[in-house]
């Protein structure tokens, strides 16, 4: 298995080699993953604890929606100062 693993991934993963005691090497070869990647998860974990592994999850997907909601933010105060100005300027030329 190649890729990008999940949060719920990479904890199961630490989880079966270290505390369900079937070792490193049975769990990696179990999960087709690396021997270093399981013990470099099990480093995230220990240090970062829950915000361990930020990538793709909801946090990233709360960050993009933010992202996206300020763009069109600013595309709609954009158009909203345009429509501002032709009001002006359709005012002057009606009188």
């Amino acid at each position: 298995m190649k890729g990008e693993y999940s949060r719920a991934f990479k904890e199961e993963a630490v989880r079966l080699a270290f505390e369900e005691k079937r070792g490193v090497t049975q769990t990696a070869r179990d999960l087709e993953v690396s021997k270093s990647a399981i013990y470099r998860w099990r480093n995230e974990l220990k240090e970062g604890g829950m915000d361990a592994f930020p990538g793709k999850g909801k946090q990233s997907d709360k960050d993009a929606e933010i992202r996206r909601l300020k763009r069109q933010l600013r595309e709609a105060q954009m158009e909203n100062e345009i429509l501002k100005k032709a009001t002006a300027i359709f005012a002057r030329t009606k009188r």
